[in-house]
This record gives structure tokens, sequence and C-alpha cells, in this order.
């Protein structure tokens, strides 16, 4: 599974074999959420503190995951993204 960020002890990732929606995963300690990359619905669950700061990562970088689910379902290399500072 491709890693695409890391910052703050959470790891964002993004498989090639998936199907739509398009979505990016993300984990922290025991924990592990999926977030929709269009409508930034999340499934799973997340201490409220890591999930406000995936979700204002997202939020910068809505594009980029997009871009990159397009390029892994080419099968194409994924391009890492800037982690939250």
């Amino acid at each position: 599974m491709p890693e695409l960020s890391r910052f703050l002890g959470i790891v964002i990732y993004m498989n090639y074999r998936e199907h739509g929606p398009a979505h990016f995963h993300a984990e922290y300690a025991e924990y592990e959420i999926t977030v929709d990359i269009e409508s930034g619905i999340v499934t799973g669950k997340f201490p409220r503190r890591a999930l406000n700061l995936v979700l204002e990562w997202y939020a910068l970088h809505k594009q980029e995951l997009a871009d990159d689910w397009q390029r892994a379902r080419q099968q194409q290399p994924l391009r890492r993204i800037q982690p939250l500072e």
C-alpha cells in the first residue's frame, strides 16, 4: 500500500487494487479510517484530535488526492503529498 504522507503519527495511504468511489486511508496507532475524496465522508474510528488533523490535511490536498487516485487506477506511481505542519 503506497504511502502518500506521514505526519504526527498519522499515515496516509492509497491502494492500487481498490474500486470506487475514490478514497484514501489513514492509520493512527490501532485506529483506521477511510475518507471519500469527493465528499469527505469518513468511515471508521479515529481519536477526535487525529481526525481533525486528517480532515485539515484533506482540505488542503483534495486535488492532489484526486490526481493520485487517477494515477492508481492507471497503475502509475503515486506522488507523495506534503505532510501537515
